[in-house]
């Protein structure tokens, strides 16, 4: 069973959220995060919550910024998507985080976090940042370099103030404003994910696909050197997500791994 709920930020903004409410007694509370371009109903996202909502109580949610408004599947606050730092999704995971924290039946439960593509991202700084906060971070698909922009847009960013993004799904030309690179740059050292983690001791696993791209598959490789102690499950013939589309037509078997590699992980961690 799900339902949506909103949660009201300092800021003004409002996060978008779905709660999956566990059939059975909860042993964990799990927040998932979507990636780049991405949002809380795309594909496979509300499928692979509602499978771990058997043991688990499980919240997707949009980031405030992410370009969602009123349509729960288009893209129509592009003046928002262009202002998407990762200060500002770290802003709305602690605005989650610190919204649950007030159910004291949610309160008590350890908190997963599971982040895909650039979610992955930013879970793990929120974890960098609040390691005592949660009991262990799940990377699917994950990045391990935030900087996703290419040097022509940085430089159209530096020089007109604005770049754009295609949506290959969509078609739109998602404008990216420059302060999403100042952010980049003023925080680097905050984002650099693989140097801190090397420093870090809570746990964490690597899911992947052995077709996702060579750059996310190369950050990985630099994850696990930093940390040897880091899994990376390779999932056969995955692609960036999981050989599963949007619209959602059905799971794969690819999904399912992850999904069987995350229920392992997470049960490794309560025991």
């Amino acid at each position: 069973m799900s339902h949506d709920f909103l949660i009201p930020m300092e800021d003004g903004n409002k996060l978008q959220c779905t709660r999956f409410s566990a059939v059975h007694p909860p042993k964990s509370l799990i927040i998932i995060a979507h990636g780049y371009k991405g949002f809380k109903d795309w594909g496979m996202f509300p499928y692979a919550a509602g499978a771990l909502s058997v043991h688990h109580e499980v919240i997707t949610f949009n980031f405030s910024h992410n370009g969602i408004g009123e349509d729960p599947m288009q893209f129509t606050e592009l003046d928002k998507f262009a202002r998407n730092t990762y200060d500002q999704e770290q802003k709305d995971l602690s605005a989650l985080i610190k919204y649950i924290h007030q159910d004291p039946n949610l309160h008590k439960l350890p908190l997963f976090l599971i982040g895909h593509s650039r979610g992955a991202g930013t879970c793990l700084v929120y974890a960098l940042d609040h390691p005592d906060h949660i009991a262990g971070v799940l990377s699917w698909n994950g990045v391990a370099n935030l900087d996703l922009f290419t040097p022509e847009q940085k430089q159209q960013m530096r020089e007109q103030g604005r770049s754009y993004v295609l949506n290959g799904r969509t078609g739109q030309q998602m404008p990216l404003d420059v302060v999403i690179l100042e952010d980049l740059e003023q925080q680097r050292e905050r984002y650099d994910i693989v140097s801190r983690l090397s420093k870090s001791t809570f746990p964490a696993i690597l899911i992947q696909g052995t077709a996702d791209s060579s750059r996310l598959r190369e950050g990985s490789a630099h994850i696990t050197k930093a940390r040897p102690d880091i899994a990376w499950v390779q999932i056969e013939e995955g692609s960036h997500t999981f050989n599963t589309v949007h619209p959602f037509t059905g799971t794969t078997p690819q999904l399912e791994a992850a999904l069987a590699a995350s229920f392992q992980f997470i049960e490794q961690h309560l025991s």
